[in-house]
């Protein structure tokens, strides 16, 4: 269980602003050097509902681990399309199970670049089901989600921002 949380670690990775017509800016790498994931999210505003679903999910503790992690990071605006009722019922207590395999579905293992990936190529979540990979001349996709900003470097792996929440297979 250890290493599972440790893996939640890159889930709230970020070190810059994100606004919401999808343009980025990354933070200088001043600003970045030694910080790890969780002062990095906790600084950023549009991760703020994912901070709220770790906390949540009791890994705030574990997600200051060395990784490295390739996270698939939703913004607020992801979390805000789910179905109305979703987000509130997962943040319950007795939800924590679900919010957990939700969370750990945007978790690879290892640090994952975008120059590593491939179009059709599937990775292992810490979740233990596969995400899929799409490239096209429109973007990359995992799953149905589309990558707004990639290769976000921290101190403890990698993050790749993404517009949607992909929910893990039933």
């Amino acid at each position: 269980m250890k290493t599972l949380k440790t893996l939640f670690s890159a889930l709230i990775i970020s070190s810059f602003i994100f606004s919401g017509n999808a343009n980025a800016q990354c933070a200088t790498d001043e600003e970045k050097k030694g910080s790890d994931i969780v002062d990095l999210a906790v600084s950023t505003d549009f991760l703020s509902t994912l901070v709220a679903a770790v906390k949540a999910g009791d890994l705030v503790e574990t997600l200051k681990g060395d990784g490295p992690f390739t996270v698939f990071a939703p913004t607020n605006d992801a979390f805000s399309a789910l179905p109305e009722g979703t987000l509130e019922s997962l943040l319950l207590p007795e939800n924590k199970d679900q919010l957990v395999a939700i969370l750990s579905y945007h978790v690879v293992a290892g640090k994952v670049k975008s120059t590593d990936l491939s179009d059709g190529m599937k990775a292992k979540t810490v979740q233990g089901s596969n995400i899929k990979v799409g490239i096209s001349d429109a973007g990359v996709k995992i799953n149905d989600a589309s990558v707004k900003s990639a290769d976000i470097e921290a101190s403890n792996g990698v993050v790749h921002v993404i517009d949607k929440v992909i929910l893990p297979p039933m």
